[in-house]
Order: C-alpha cells, then structure tokens, then sequence
C-alpha cells in the first residue's frame, strides 16, 4: 500500500486503491466461507516483542579528528590520515557490546512492518596511538603521543520492513542513533617538562541503517543476528586540554564516528508466533506447477564469536597471536542454481562477509576459526565466491536421484558419469572432503582438522580460485583433478592470469568400502597437488640475511621471489563404526622449500577425532566432536622465522621451536532442523611453533542457520 509522497486526489486514489488490494483476498474469503484456506507458507511475527542482545569483538568503526587548533594555530596536517589533513580515522577495537530491545509489528501476508527501540551497554575502544597529530612544522612530532576514545553505549530508534518465509524473516531497518564517547589525550612536552592529560565527553546523534535475519525456533522465541551501521556526524569544536611547553597552546578540535555493528539476539512474542505447518504436513509439491525441477534457492549465515584470555607471551612479533581478545565474524551467502537444460547446470553464490580472526587472522599456522577470512572487512562486504558451470555426463547404467541442496539443483544422474566444472570456485568444494570434519559452519572449526593444511590450495584471499575441474565416478571409486589459477603473489587477493606459466594442479583418488565386520560405509581419499607461484626459497633469503646481503629477511624475500613449484601429498580416512559415530583421520606433506601462496604455514599435519550424534540421550540431531593435530614446519622454514621472517599467518620475529598442537571438542546443539548453536572450546600449545608462547585456551560460540 503506497502513501507517502502521494499528491493530493491522485494520492488519495492510490491510497484507497492499495488498501482495496490489501483487503480484497481477506474480503473474498469472508465471503467464501467454503473456500478452501491454504496454510500459510510463512510465520505470522505480528504483535510485541523484547529481547536480548550482545557480542563480543563483532563491531568496528573509525574516530575522526579535525579540523585541529593548538594555541589557536590551525594544524595543517595529521602525522597519519589522509592527504587533506582533515580527517585521521583509527581503527576500533571491540571488546563487548550487549542490551536490551523491543518493538512491535504489523504483518500483511508475509509483509512486515514495525518499529523498535533498544539500549545497549558498550566497551568499544579506539587502540592506542590511532589518531596521532602533527605540529605542522620541522619536527614534525606527536601531538597525541597517546589517545583513546571509549563508547560507552548506543540508543537507537528504528523502523523495520521485512519479508517472511517458513520460521524465518528477513528485514532492513532504519531510523536515528545516540552514544556517548570518552576522549582521553596524553600531550608530551617537548621542551623535557611533565606530559599532560586531557579528557572530553561527547554525546553525538545522528543516523543508522541496517538489516537482520530471526529464526523461530519455537512459537515464542526467536534467535537472530542484526547488523546496523551508525554514522553520529561530526561534534562541534571542544575544548582538548593543552599541550606543554613555548609550542603548546590550548587544544580545540571536532570528532566524527562511524561504526558496523553485529549482534546476535535472542527475542521473545509473549503473544505467541504462527508458526507454519512443518515440511511433512504441508501440501505436497508438485514440480509440474513450479520451477522446483529447474532451479534451486538455499542459503545460510553463520556468526562466531570468539576469544581468548591471557597466556604466556614474553615478546611479539608483526604477526604474533595477543592475548586478552575476543573476535567475531559473519558470514550470509546464496546458493542460487539453474539448469540450463538437461546434464547443464549454472551456479551462483553471493557472499557478505564481516570480521575478523583473533588478531586478525594471525598467530596460529592451524588457526582457530574455520570462517575467519584473510580478506576480513569490518563492514559486510559483498563478494561473488562463485559462478560456475557444471556438465554432467552420463555413461548408462544405473542411476541414483539427488535432492536439492545448496550448489544442487535436484535431478536423476548415472551412477557412472563423467563431470567437468568451469568457472569460480573453492577447491574444497570438490577434494579432500569427509563427512565428519570438513565444515567450519557445522563441525570442527580449527583449520587443521577440517582441512589437509599442509595442502596449499590455491586461492584468492576468501579462498577461491578459477579453473577447471573433471570427475570420473563409478559406485566403487571416483578420481578428479583441477588445474586452477593461482595467487600472483603469497596472500594476494589477485589471481595470476598466466596459468600457462604459474598455476595450481591436483589431483585425487577416493575408494568407497564397507566394513565387513560393522557393515558400515567408509571412505579413504589420495590426493596429489603441485603449485607453481611466484615465491621465495627459504635457504636463499636465510644465507642472504645472514650473510649481510639484507638487513631484514623480509626485505630478501620480496627481492628473490620468483616462479618456483611447491608440490605435496595427503591422504584421508572416514569411517563410520556406527549409525551415530564416526572417525576421521588426516595427513598431508609438502616438500617445505619455499613459501606458501595460499593457505597457511605447514609442511607436515597429522589429525584424526571422532564424530558423536546425540540418539544415545535423544537428541539424534545434536553433535559432539574430539579433534586432535599436530602440525610442522621444514628446518630450513624453522630458520626462516627465527630470522625474522613473516609467513602467511605467524612470524613472532624469532622462533623457539617445537610443533604446533591442538585440540579441539565441540557441541552442536540442533534447535530445529535449519538452526543450530554450537559451544567450542580449543587448546593450542606452542602456538605458531614457538615454545616460548601459550599454551593458549579458545571459547567460541557459533550460530548457524541454512534453508
């Protein structure tokens, strides 16, 4: 129904005639009353709502300074910022963000519109050093040799329009945003007197935009996530204290702040929710009537909150894992599919993506979070991870139907077949696969356990790539290979696009068997991959350094890259023992002479756990896992980073050695069939191999939900 912005008699025509649309099929029913009345497809989240909110680590922004006066002299220039002079955003660093919200809504069919308040409590800090001044003249010293911003909380008032569908709703949000921020300053005299110290408290207003995703998982309780960027404007000038000194003066200066905020939240209808019939009970379907046997919609989002408390931590490096942090990412993606024709299908996934890993994704070579990205943004940003096509050809012979699912338009296929892939995608989509650890959204989330991690993969910075793919399959084995483009340089975001001369190929035999003695399936995979980047050789820029050619190893790696080969082996198990339980086990081996393109820093792995399903305390859809690695790195890679040397994901800047452990239990708690939250917990010892480090102790929490 359109009112606003109508003009006068045409809009009140329009008015009237969109309320007449909007009441015509509840009318007609009326009328009707033998008609019969279809249950709806969606869930009916009319009526009042509170609730809870909160993170930790899954919100950043940026506090600006200037224009800039000490002693009434304008400052022309930050000492970091851009080149105008007249903005120096800093990073933010978040610690913990939590409420309390509610709203009420009104829904027509599966439209929604409503409107919602909420108060949150904050600790979100700006980093030390972040918004460091210059005087503007020779010197050129700090003005703020320390500065720190600290929020302490928001309020917000929102409008939502949102689109239901089964126990789900997805929404966009707008409306207005308050928070106040501390401003505390550190002045160094440069004439060798007492520093000073200056404090200010802001209270900004200004606007905020957003969208979210809710799950009902009974008829009065909802979990979701909500992501709201906040943009409070710019302060008027206040007064900064003053800088000591004959150069000093009197400080006035503005502020801006932005942030991207991600919460996860718990609602609750105290009215009640209706809820749609379940799959089984509705009306069943029919693909003649729809586009169900041409072309497939899923999708998923999958938020992890993660941190890690204090542990043994003597010096640091550019790469080293901090204590005391918590960090979260998040991730929504598409699975869009349609077949062309018969045996010809077309593949397509969106992406937003937001976060980072603890300390950015680095300080562990078999790092923790499975969905921490080396391409972290902290805003969501939109990626499109794949676009493929994939030909299907059969061979005769028996032939097996296969469901919808994502990346899985649902047809009936020969068993014996052969399939070739082109286009965007991610290796593991179709190589080392196992069906107990190989999911970070589901099972195990360290790197090490749901992956070969000595197999350096080729791929872009959110790991994918572009290539070809072939399958061979028959009921007793299949073999595949790929050959693929690889990184122009170790962790580019850009794909070299001579794949004549550096390229990515691999290749993999997968037997099927069953247990003779449990009568249960089981499955053992041999791959084989060879890479050739652009990289440099660990020996030669060691013999370099030390032998005075370079001061900084770092220095020696740029100037010696050049294409060299990296080639490895790895081999995985799973097996079922049961109908509720499963083993898996991993290794894998590359030669450990020259750097890494894609994944992380490993020559050696080993790992293997067991998969628990919960029938045994009745709740068959639950999942405990145990997980163990151990991973290891060549001795001429040891020298390298007790030279200094920066790797993919580690460099303390020396190096005690010893191999990296981990342990890994999880508990997947299945809430309803497309929503699950999980409880991680992960022990690392000798974290980036270094001895002189950790052990280190990891909580996470995950929630999952996928249509």
């Amino acid at each position: 129904m359109m009112r606003a912005g109508a003009r006068m008699g045409k809009g009140w025509a329009g008015a009237a005639l969109g309320v007449g649309l909007w009441l015509v099929p509840g009318l007609a029913a009326a009328a009707d009353p033998a008609a019969p009345r279809a249950l709806p497809g969606f869930a009916d989240w009319s009526g009042g709502y509170v609730g809870l909110q909160g993170s930790a680590g899954a919100s950043f922004g940026a506090l600006g300074f200037g224009p800039t006066a000490i002693g009434g002299r304008a400052i022309p220039a930050f000492r970091t910022g851009d080149s105008t002079g007249r903005s120096d955003r800093g990073r933010e660093s978040t610690t913990a963000v939590g409420g309390v919200f509610g709203g009420w809504n009104w829904q027509r069919g599966p439209w929604l519109a409503g409107i919602e308040a909420d108060l949150s409590a904050a600790n979100l800090k700006r980093p030390v050093g972040s918004a460091a001044l210059g005087f503007g003249f020779e010197t050129a010293d700090p003005v703020f040799d320390v500065i720190r911003a600290k929020t302490d909380g928001y309020g917000m008032l929102r409008g939502r329009l949102g689109y239901s569908f089964d126990r789900a709703l997805v929404y966009a949000t707008f409306g207005l945003a308050g928070a106040t921020t501390r401003i505390l300053a550190t002045y160094p005299d440069l004439a060798g007197g007492p520093a000073a110290s200056a404090r200010s408290t802001q209270t900004q207003a200004g606007f905020t935009l957003g969208a979210g995703i809710q799950y009902a998982i009974t008829d009065q309780l909802a979990l979701g996530l909500d992501y709201r960027y906040i943009d409070l404007g710019s302060t008027g000038r206040f007064d900064l204290g003053a800088v000591p000194g004959p150069a000093g003066g009197p400080v006035s200066t503005r502020a801006t702040f932005v942030s991207n905020q991600m919460l996860a939240r718990l609602s609750w209808y105290p009215g009640g929710l209706r809820l749609p019939p379940e799959a089984d009970e509705a009306a069943p379907h029919d693909p003649d009537t729809a586009l169900g046997d041409r072309f497939s919609l899923h999708g998923q989002t999958t938020f992890v909150n993660q941190g890690v408390p204090g542990f043994r931590s003597p010096y640091r490096g550019e790469q080293s894992l901090l204590p005391h942090q918590a960090q979260a990412t998040t991730t929504a993606t598409l699975f869009l599919g349609l077949k062309l024709w018969e045996g010809t299908e077309l593949y397509y996934n969106p992406e937003f993506s937001q976060g980072f890993g603890l300390s950015r994704t680095l300080g562990v070579a078999g790092f923790v979070n499975g969905e921490a990205q080396k391409a972290g943004a902290p805003f969501p940003k939109l990626r499109s991870n794949r676009y493929f096509v994939r030909q299907t050809f059969g061979l005769g012979g028996e032939t097996e139907d296969v469901p919808d699912g994502p990346n899985q338009v649902a047809t009936r296929r020969d068993v014996e077949r052969i399939t070739v892939v082109a286009g965007k995608f991610a290796l593991g989509d179709f190589f080392d696969g196992n069906a107990y650890a190989h999911d970070p959204r589901v099972d195990f989330m360290n790197w090490s356990l749901w992956g070969a991690s000595a197999w350096d993969f080729p791929a872009n910075l959110p790991g994918f790539t572009q290539g070809v793919f072939v399958e061979y399959n028959r009921r007793e084995f299949a073999i595949r290979a790929a050959y693929t483009q690889v990184p122009k340089e170790p962790s580019s975001d850009v794909l070299d696009p001579r794949v004549f001369e550096r390229a990515g190929a691999v290749v993999e035999l997968e037997t099927r068997h069953t247990l003779p003695v449990l009568d249960q399936p089981g499955r053992v995979r041999f791959g084989a991959f060879t890479n050739v980047g652009n990289t440099a050789n660990y020996r030669d820029v060691v013999a370099l350094t030390q032998g005075g050619v370079f001061a900084d190893i770092n220095d020696a790696v740029q100037a010696t890259r050049r294409p060299r080969r990296k080639s490895g082996l790895y081999v995985n198990l799973e097996q079922a023992l049961r109908d509720d339980i499963g083993l898996f086990a991993r290794a894998s081996v590359n030669d450990g002479r020259s750097e890494s393109l894609s994944f992380t820093d490993i020559d050696a792995s080993l790992s293997g756990g067991v998969s628990i399903k919960g029938a045994a305390w009745d709740r068959p859809f639950d999942t405990v896992g145990l997980g163990a690695t151990m991973n290891a790195i060549s001795r001429s890679h040891r020298d390298y980073f007790a030279t200094g040397g920066l790797g993919l994901l580690i460099g303390d800047g020396r190096l005690n050695y010893a191999p990296e452990r981990a342990f890994e239990a999880y508990y997947a708690l299945n809430l309803t069939k497309f929503v699950t939250v999980t409880l991680d917990y992960q022990f690392v010892s000798n974290p980036a191999y270094n001895q002189d480090r950790g052990p280190a102790h990891f909580f996470g929490t995950r929630l999952h939900a996928d249509f």
